[in-house]
């Protein structure tokens, strides 16, 4: 029988979904590693049943299932041939809170995050914090024993598991918690896999030499992020194996080695964990400041005295890159020159004066060391952005430019405090025998910092130095005793290297405690034990002919498309969900499928970009597949810490395929829009009556493809019919205003606002409504149309726009096209720059005028308002909601928030299309139309996107205003 046949028939025999299509293989083929392996088949179990069916079909099939929670890992863990079980769709529950006991369980899908929002009601939370934790989930946390940046406080993941519920390997559900001597005896009397798997533990550890012998090899005790291996160290601790034992958890619990096994020994349903008491509420941080590593790693030991609650540090690979990320600039604050390495001390304390008092303790420290050349004090939100700063490092690696980039191989490496200085130095002049300057950073209160080289991996002579670093540090590593994988796990990268870091010995105890629980090798194989060889299986094809790929934007700031695309690494941070803050990735946050993460679309593009033997790479329908949902909302470009740019990806894509297989009516309708928006423009009355008609409205969405339940914009009258022609004698400035396609024909009454608000103001206004952004053809792929009206704009206002005479813009989407696309399709460049130079939001301008004093809070109403303001995602993405708050403000009485949604859902005509008004109602319910709903009567709703005005209303019934508006309205 053939393999589909086989895997057709396991699909019917699951309550969940099960994929072995090419588009889900290659978009399960990788993780946030360097590895890629296509899988068998992806499955999305929906219960227990689901699971004991995927088991029962790997034993007797000879195939293997690989655990998958968010997919961040980076060492390999969940990359493998067999069948990927994905957990993060359906098994995200929290089933149950003791406040007495300060414990929760929950699925292995739950959100760190997400968990912890849940519990702060309760003054409990869950300590381990990775710099993932607004997606990674509670069953990779346990499978690679996380930490994170608050693990000298609250320990491991492993130190908080007291209780899993699993499924073994021959499909029997079993409880591992901690359990007395006398029940370990009882359960190895089981004549069960369960009892002979206790059995065998048992045997394995009881002798005395065996167990000198572990202390002897592993790494040392004092370091508590160790990950080397099957914690069999950690077993000997209870008194099953020391009657000398005097330990309060002296007794046995097998989620000791189960957390950290990486999913290779059972398969966890249900979790339960230890939880803390909320830190203390007082906190300060100490941004120390340092010339040289050196320095950094002299301060870290004497440092630590102090009760610090985290000590993290970012050397200036990291901060360099920070410059260069939108969502990561203004983070940057507390940096005071140009610093080789920042030491983050974190303090907390119950009183302000407590605090103040350690603080003081710590900076006379400082002080005494002489070490760093400046110390900021940072407090509250400050902390939060310094913290993000340091959290962005990982994703931020990717944004490096070209092929070589910082490899994760060697920078998991832990050892004793007190051995981190010397083994620095020595891991630094053992860099310089490669020529490398490595990248360091994370948890150096720990002993553990996150060391990559820079290398190229689709070179063979680096690829022959990844191999030969690897080898050389583990070396060192195991010269100090300590652990290779201190917390991201060893997977497929390090687990070559655990007979050296442990001996032959205790390897072969691993493999004989791997073989009980799992005689067939059933789970994630080539993981800890029998390792994959860690330089095959590589992401990109050693020593490959690049592909030559032809395109009509310009992607050479990235060295063309395909770098653009690579420049994913994978760190996941398109799946954090609405209530973590920002937009990306508004189709992910409501289907929850990978396959519509910013993430998915960066892999297919890249598979299919790389592999694809037709003559235009781009024409696969699962491209069509994997970019249906995205809204090109261009969150991706600032939120994404590696910047991929998926709305420029997917504008180039639809080009190119639709290139092949030809433009559809709809979406030639759609680009074209502007067109048909000027023709009914100029007989509004009429063209709104005929509009609102059963007939002619059912006809037209029928032709379009529009949902039943849209309802289409109101046409105006364009600008130049309604335009009030005022002119100031002696303006304060004079300033070009786009009156782009949206406004001129949907809502030009705006425009008029704008002119009566400006010119009240005494400014002279000189409006350009001739001119078309080419927003909707840039939507639809239509590029070489969007790209002539590039270049006539661009020659059109090359003499117009400078420093003097700005180009102001109403609809965000249209205006900003001048900062974003027309820069890669514009063939005069310096000039398409200088004009993105000069091009502001209207907001923007009004505010920058306010800071200069040339607008004044008595120019307006003394009324009282209030406002609840949604951005554009372009704004949010390429500008900043700032200046919109800003201005609203303004008067002296209104009382402005921003609502806290991501994308509004319309995008364009993203909302206006039946397969797609399902996906943007879900989107606008997570935030936005909550929030409007909740508004009192009297309560202003604004925003400043056509799409998102229009989505507002038909999902709330209520009218938004543009902020211009509110402040036209409020002048004296």
């Amino acid at each position: 029988m053939s393999q589909n046949r086989v895997l057709q028939q396991l699909k019917s025999k699951l309550n969940g979904e099960l994929y072995f299509d090419d588009l889900m293989l290659k978009l399960y083929a990788t993780d946030a590693s360097v590895y890629r392996m296509l899988p068998t088949a992806v499955a999305l179990p929906k219960d227990v049943h689901d699971i004991k069916a995927l088991i029962r079909f790997a034993a007797e099939n000879g195939i293997s299932l690989i655990p998958r929670t968010a997919g961040t890992s980076l060492a390999g863990q969940v990359v493998g041939k067999g069948i990927v079980v994905d957990v993060s769709k359906y098994f995200n529950k929290i089933v149950g809170v003791s406040e007495t006991e300060k414990t929760v369980t929950v699925q292995p899908g739950v959100v760190r995050d997400e968990l912890n929002n849940f519990l702060r009601p309760f003054g409990l939370f869950f300590g381990p914090n990775t710099s993932t934790s607004n997606r990674c989930m509670i069953g990779g946390m346990v499978g690679n024993n996380s930490s994170g940046t608050t693990s000298i406080q609250y320990g491991v993941t492993r130190d908080k598991v007291i209780r899993l519920k699993t499924i073994l390997s021959d499909g029997s559900e079993v409880e591992f918690t901690s359990i007395s001597k006398e029940e370990f005896e009882q359960k190895q009397n089981l004549e069960t896999l369960e009892g002979y798997i206790y059995r065998t533990v048992f045997e394995e550890l009881r002798s005395e030499a065996v167990q000198e012998q572990i202390h002897n090899n592993f790494p040392k005790p004092d370091i508590h992020r160790r990950n080397t291996g099957y914690a069999i160290d950690e077993l000997l601790k209870a008194d099953v194996f020391s009657t000398s034992c005097s330990s309060s958890d002296s007794n046995f619990n097998m989620c000791k080695l189960l957390s950290g096994s990486e999913g290779t020994l059972a398969f966890t349903t249900e979790i339960t964990l230890q939880l803390d008491e909320l830190p203390p509420a007082e906190n300060a941080m100490i941004a120390l400041h340092f010339e040289s590593i050196q320095n950094c790693m002299k301060a870290i030991r004497p440092l630590m005295q102090h009760h610090l609650h985290t000590c993290e540090m970012m050397d200036d690979s990291i901060l360099n890159l920070t410059k260069h990320n939108k969502a990561q600039q203004s983070n940057r604050f507390f940096i005071e020159g140009h610093p080789i390495a920042i030491l983050m001390c974190e303090l907390k304390a119950e009183t302000s004066e407590k605090l103040n008092s350690d603080v003081s303790d710590v900076l006379q420290s400082v002080n005494q060391l002489g070490l760093s050349y400046a110390a900021p004090v940072l407090k509250g939100a400050e902390i939060d952005k310094a913290l993000e700063l340091r959290k962005a490092g990982l994703g931020l690696l990717g944004n490096m430019i070209g092929d070589k980039k910082a490899v994760a191989c060697i920078e998991d490496t832990a050892v004793a405090l007190g051995d981190l200085d010397d083994y620095i130095s020595e891991f630094t002049a053992l860099m310089a025998t490669y020529d490398q300057k490595a990248v360091y950073y994370a948890h150096a209160g720990a002993g553990e910092l996150h060391l990559r080289p820079i290398l190229d991996l689709k070179s063979s002579e680096d690829v022959k130095q990844f191999r030969q670093i690897t080898t050389d540090v583990a070396k060192l590593v195991k010269k100090y005793q300590g652990s290779m994988s201190g917390e991201h796990g060893d997977g497929i990268v390090r687990a070559e290297f655990i007979p050296m870091m442990i001996g032959k010995d205790n390897y072969e105890i691993l493999k004989r405690i791997k073989s009980a629980f799992d005689p067939s090798g059933i789970f994630n194989p080539g993981k800890i034990v029998e390792a994959f060889p860690m330089d095959k299986n590589l992401r990109y094809e050693v020593d490959r002919a690049e592909p030559r790929i032809e395109t009509v934007m310009d992607f050479s700031a990235s060295q063309g498309i395909l770098r653009e695309v690579e420049k994913c690494n994978g760190s996941g941070d398109c799946r954090k969900l609405p209530e973590f803050g920002g937009t990306m990735c508004p189709s992910y946050r409501a289907t929850r499928n990978e396959k519509d993460t910013t993430r998915a679309r960066a892999n297919a593009l890249r598979e299919y970009l790389t592999n694809s033997d037709k003559a235009n790479k781009f024409n696969h329908e699962e491209l069509k597949q994997v970019f249906d949902l995205c809204l090109s909302c261009k969150a991706c470009a600032s939120e994404c810490p590696s910047s991929v740019d998926v709305a420029s990806l997917k504008a180039e894509f639809q080009y190119q395929y639709q290139n092949a297989n030809g433009f559809s009516f709809k979406d030639k309708f759609f680009a074209n829009s502007t067109t048909y928006n000027k023709m009914a423009s100029k007989f509004s009355g009429l063209s709104n009556a005929l509009f609102r008609t059963k007939f002619v409205a059912g006809y037209l969405k029928l032709a379009l493809g529009i949902h039943p339940k849209r309802s289409f914009p109101k046409i105006t009258k364009s600008f130049e019919k309604v335009a009030k022609n005022n002119h100031v004698t002696q303006p304060i400035k004079t300033v070009y205003l786009f009156v782009d396609e949206f406004i001129n024909y949907l809502e030009s009454d705006i425009a008029t606002d704008i002119e009566v608000l400006l010119n009240s103001l005494g400014y002279k206004v000189l409006f350009l409504s001739n001119l078309e952004s080419g927003r909707s053809y840039i939507s639809k792929g239509f590029l070489k149309e969007a790209k002539a009206l590039a270049n006539t704009n661009v020659a059109y206002l090359k003499n117009k726009v400078n420093s003097e005479h700005h180009l102001v813009g109403i609809e965000p989407s249209a205006i900003l096209t001048f900062k974003d696309e027309y820069l890669k399709l514009a063939d005069d460049k310096d000039a398409a720059q200088s004009i993105a130079t000069h091009t502001f939001l209207i907001e923007e301008f009004i505010q920058k005028e306010i800071e200069l004093g040339h607008i004044k809070v008595e120019q307006f109403t003394k009324a009282e308002r209030t406002i609840k303001f949604h951005g554009h995602c372009h704004q949010k993405a390429l500008s900043n909601q700032k200046s919109s708050f800003d201005i609203m403000n303004l008067p002296k009485n209104y009382k402005v928030t921003i609502i806290p949604s991501g994308c509004c859902g319309m995008a364009g005509s993203f909302g206006y299309e039946k397969n797609h008004y399902d996906i943007s109602m879900q989107i606008g319910e997570q935030t936005l139309f909550p929030a409007v709903r909740k508004a009192s009567e009297d309560t202003i709703i604004a925003a400043n996107g056509t799409s998102c005005r229009h989505q507002i209303k038909d999902g709330t019934g209520k009218v938004a205003k543009h902020p211009v508006t509110i402040l036209k309205e409020a002048l004296i």
